[in-house]
């Protein structure tokens, strides 16, 4: 479910790594998911967990286990320093939208949109 993904900006002089972690097709509508990204965006690792902890939403879990393996990736595969992380980038795109149908009135039917979000977050070392 989840994939890891490294790239290294060569713009600056300090060889930056960003980690990414990704969870795909998850079921929940990206307009959702979106709301809880912006709340936690440019946040250190640690504050942005407990802000996650805290927060009555089902995108709010769904981004708290993408950040754990964002900073696990971080920390297993590439050893950087967890206390120095942040979220440099987070985002959620949109996944497969399953389509079902609902009866209505004369015979008729209205569709019913399903939609998924692939949500992705990328930490990187302050």
């Amino acid at each position: 479910m989840f994939q890891q993904e490294t790239s290294e900006d060569t713009e600056q002089e300090t060889n930056q790594v960003d980690v990414k972690a990704t969870a795909k097709t998850v079921r929940i509508a990206p307009r959702k998911v979106r709301l809880v990204l912006d709340t936690v965006r440019g946040m250190d690792v640690e504050q942005a967990a407990g802000v996650l902890k805290h927060t009555p939403n089902y995108g709010a879990e769904i981004t708290s286990k993408v950040l754990k393996s964002a900073v696990a990736n971080a920390v297993n595969n590439h050893q950087l320093d967890e206390s120095k992380l942040y979220i440099k980038e987070c985002y959620a795109d949109e996944g497969v939208t399953i389509k079902r149908f609902r009866p209505r009135g004369k015979g008729s039917a209205a569709p019913i949109m399903k939609r998924t979000s692939h949500v992705t977050v990328v930490v990187a070392e302050r």
